[in-house]
């Protein structure tokens, strides 16, 4: 039975880390959606850089989110 929740848990592990691709797409699409309005408007550098950062950072909560399940299942059950 111990051998059972084991690899059960490594199969959820596996699967949780799954969110940490997704939010690597995101911070992708966050910096393509900079340049791409950055070339359209270089006089709003600095306000559409903050945007970005704050777009980065709230894509990257997502993803130590998902690395706090992770972490949760293996060592947490």
């Amino acid at each position: 039975m111990e051998i059972l929740f084991l690899g059960l848990k490594l199969i959820g592990a596996g699967l949780a880390t799954i969110s940490l691709g997704g939010a690597g797409v995101g911070i992708g699409f966050v910096f393509a959606g900079f340049l791409g309005a950055l070339s359209r408007n270089p006089k709003e550098e600095n306000k559409l850089f903050s945007y970005t950062l704050l777009g980065f950072a709230l894509t990257e909560a997502i993803a130590l989110f998902g690395l706090m399940i992770v972490f949760l299942i293996l060592f947490g059950f």
